[in-house]
């Protein structure tokens, strides 16, 4: 292979994909893969199974087959929410975790492993909106699997930096470090137990992963491995089709998962800053990105300290979140001329990777699936290609927190597709993905939408900037140096960050125009949006 140096110093700009049919990843080999659908006459979630299913492989970094998925569909009538994160094992209890790791949820692992999620939501909307067979959206995958692909540098880079943190962990190493290392850039990476795994999962419409073959394996490698994930666990999963919660922000409405997602920060900031009038401000001021990251503060102190698995949130609900008198005194909250240290409210009681596709139809979809933290738990099931998410340890062992772990249930997550629509009809699916950067992601890229007009693939390429904790930012290396130092001078810690593939997430845009759509796909990765 050459020896090119595979960065870029360049600022990449890019124009929006103007088409009928569009399809929008974050690899432009999973774009293709929901594309081939489409051309086949398959329709839009027809394709984001497929490239869903193709991403698995070509960007194992961020989700493999053990992950988990949440997705919004518009079907040309109305908007549908489908939630198919997996729940904790029947044996997670607060005793389980205290007797075996200290009153600790490990970071990786396999007492980080929830039951995986993504399979059952592939079924799931194809059974309900598809129009292919089952088994032919997972074709291309299946492909890119056996034959292999040319990895590509964002990747290698994420996966590289993961070896010497995963190595030892079980199954790993035999799947993703093939001659004992990360694969170089443009190398070929083959997956053939992927491959053959992927055949399964077509050949039985999921049944072999949650009640056959594959449902075997993983839980006798839990077993060997002291986890106490069952067939029971597997057998007892299915996704749940849910109400989309919503918030009005500039004449728009911003649609989210309800929790366990975070997509409800999105619309807590959203709220906030509707109050505001951020449009007396340019768009790339520093009062702009100030007021932003306050709300943005505002949101994430509440959703950390009242939102969960949605059947837990009893003290708080989502309806006493989003109430506009309640986000009215947050909002009175933001001092325009100094950082503050945000804590959460007490309202008044009453209640990654991202990918989207449309078509010509008019249905659009906005999918998301990751396994949490690069290659989630760590661990992969032998001969089968299953890498396992490690979305248990967002869970908390404190009892009186909503977000406590037990039995069958689901933890707090970060992944959030969005969608937007006016007057009752549907405008963009969206979404950023990237941890806590995703709430972050649908604010900054809305914001400059919705209030100052930029189109799609320049709000979606503006510098971004990303809250951590108490008065720390991160900003990309690209804010303008004078609004990094008014920010500084307001009393925000600003951390720049070189790295833009996990700080400051990847997003994918389709806008919904007269005669097509708009599509816009981040530089970030190695994202792209086809189309005819």
């Amino acid at each position: 292979m050459s020896t090119f140096d595979w960065a870029n110093p360049y600022p990449s700009i890019r124009a929006p994909l103007f088409a009928r049919n569009v399809v929008s990843t974050s690899q432009p080999l999973a774009a293709q893969a929901g594309l081939r659908m489409l051309l086949k006459g398959g329709n839009a979630v027809d394709a984001a199974i497929a490239a869903a299913a193709a991403i698995t492989i070509v960007e194992p970094v961020s989700c493999g087959l053990g992950s988990d998925a949440f997705a919004l569909v518009w079907d040309g009538n109305q908007l549908h929410g489908l939630n198919s994160s997996g729940t904790s094992p029947a044996g997670w209890t607060t005793d389980y975790f205290k007797q075996k790791h200290n009153n600790v949820i490990p970071e990786r692992g396999w007492d980080a492993v929830t039951v995986p999620g993504a399979i059952a939501g592939w079924v799931a909307l194809s059974q309900k909106f598809g129009k292919l067979p089952f088994a032919d959206l997972l074709e291309p995958a299946i492909e890119l699997a056996a034959r292999g692909h040319m990895v590509a540098p964002v990747v290698q880079k994420k996966w590289n930096n993961a070896i010497p943190i995963l190595k030892n962990q079980p199954g790993f190493a035999q799947a993703f470090m093939p001659h004992g290392r990360a694969p170089h850039v443009g190398e070929q990476f083959v997956f053939s137990e992927a491959a053959k795994t992927l055949t399964k999962i077509a050949e039985s419409n999921g049944e072999s992963f949650y009640r056959g073959e594959l449902a075997e394996s993983i839980v006798n490698y839990a077993k060997e491995n002291g986890a106490v994930m069952t067939l029971a666990d597997l057998a007892g999963f299915q996704p749940e089709w849910v109400t989309p919660i919503q918030k009005n922000y500039a004449g728009h409405t911003v649609h989210e998962i309800p929790p366990n997602g975070q997509g409800i920060a999105a619309l807590i900031a959203l709220g906030i800053l509707d109050k505001l009038d951020i449009k007396r401000f340019p768009v790339d001021s520093v009062e702009a990105q100030h007021m932003q990251i306050e709300a943005m503060k505002l949101a994430f102190a509440d959703t950390y300290k009242w939102v969960a698995d949605e059947k837990y949130m009893t003290e708080v609900t989502v309806k006493d979140l989003l109430d506009d008198g309640y986000l009215s005194e947050r909002a009175k909250l933001i001092n325009m001329d100094q950082a503050t240290r945000a804590s959460h409210g007490t309202p008044p009681k009453g209640g990654t990777i991202y990918l989207t596709a449309a078509d010509e139809s008019g249905m659009m979809v906005s999918f998301i699936q990751s396994n949490y933290m690069g290659f989630g738990s760590g661990v992969v099931v032998p001969g089968t290609g299953i890498s396992l998410q490690n979305r248990g340890f967002s869970f908390n062992t404190s009892p009186r927190h909503p977000n406590c772990v037990a039995p069958n249930k689901r933890p707090f997550h970060t992944i959030i597709p969005g969608f937007l629509s006016k007057d009752g009809k549907p405008e963009m699916s969206f979404g950023v993905m990237g941890g806590n950067m995703q709430p972050q992601g649908h604010v900054q890229t809305l914001i400059r939408m919705l209030s100052y007009n930029q189109q799609p693939q320049a709000a979606c390429d503006a510098p971004r900037w990303k809250v951590n904790v108490g008065m720390s930012v991160d900003v990309e290396e690209t804010m303008p140096p004078d609004v990094r130092a008014a920010l500084l001078a307001r009393g925000h810690k600003i951390e720049n960050i070189a790295d833009s593939y996990m700080d400051f997430g990847a997003g994918q845009f389709i806008w919904k125009t007269e005669n097509g759509y708009i599509a816009a796909s981040d530089p970030r990765r190695d994202g792209q949006a086809v189309g005819y």
